[in-house]
């Protein structure tokens, strides 16, 4: 592992880190966000998943999280979207697929399969570097991203809840069998057989899940003025498996906000704040 980048940040240390992966067979980067805490000891973490076009430098430059997260004693894994270099499948016509999209699931058709192992990168090897290099609490640890991160934050979450004790999102793909977006990268990715699409759809997962009193809050926040809402990212079908299956889901939406990391800026401090509630309680 090789440090890339590194910046004195809100009293932590900002780091940019370069590996040679195992599961995606190619060279990843991701960023770590170390509060000033960590000098006395392992903290709490969440691990954030960006979105479509996006890599580990989109979360780490525009979301305004470090503040809120020195202040909570929090450290940040900012992982990047999907795997890269030469050698790496693409389809350069799709901003959607590909290089930029890999939507945190494991590829099972050619080629993608060799490299395009985001699931397991994200929920396997990667946190467990991290948990082995840095001061980071492995069983206190949580998940949030935006948009296909949304999407990867919270089918992670429910496949992984030993993992992931608190997750939140930002305008998630919450149905991708159900919207352009999974429908296209499932149907390259995995199969055509739509059943195995729902292995990695939230609201397939959530109605899969027992009830479970004790299961900690969702926060996830939407624009109204998003641009995807309709078409795309639909929160009312997420909002209706929950209530199913009586899981405390807090779904708000907001007037005027778009996809943006403006929107992300916006609410970020709320987003912190609830991971480390849920996490400062578990022991």
């Amino acid at each position: 592992m090789k440090k890339i980048e590194n910046h004195k940040c809100h009293g932590g240390d900002l780091s940019v880190w370069e590996h040679e992966s195992e599961a995606l067979q190619c060279t990843m980067r991701f960023s770590t966000f170390l509060p000033p805490q960590a000098t006395q000891g392992n903290v709490p973490f969440v691990t954030f998943l960006s979105g479509l076009t996006c890599n580990h430098e989109n979360f780490t430059t525009k979301a305004g999280a470090y503040g809120f997260a020195a202040k909570q004693g929090l450290a940040i894994i900012a992982p990047d979207t999907s795997p890269h270099g030469d050698d790496v499948p693409d389809d350069a016509e799709s901003y959607d697929f590909g290089k930029g999209a890999g939507f945190y699931i494991n590829a099972t058709r050619q080629p993608w399969v060799k490299n395009y192992q985001m699931e397991q990168y994200v929920a396997e090897e990667l946190q467990n570097l991290v948990c082995n290099e840095f001061p980071l609490e492995r069983d206190r640890q949580g998940i949030m991203g935006h948009s296909m991160g949304g999407h990867g934050a919270l089918t992670l979450a429910l496949k992984y809840p030993q993992t992931y004790k608190s997750v939140s999102a930002f305008s998630p793909i919450v149905a991708p069998s159900q919207v352009p977006w999974g429908q296209k990268a499932f149907s390259r990715y995995l199969s055509d057989d739509e059943a195995e699409w729902l292995n990695h759809d939230a609201c397939h997962l959530m109605l899969k899940s027992c009830p479970r009193e004790e299961y900690p809050a969702i926060l996830i926040d939407q624009g109204l003025d998003d641009k995807f809402l309709k078409e795309q990212l639909k929160p009312e079908l997420f909002e209706a498996a929950c209530q199913q299956v009586k899981q405390h889901l807090i779904l708000r939406l907001h007037e005027g906000y778009d996809h943006s990391y403006y929107f992300i800026q916006s609410f970020m401090g709320d987003h912190i704040r609830h991971h480390n509630r849920i996490l400062i309680k578990t022991s």
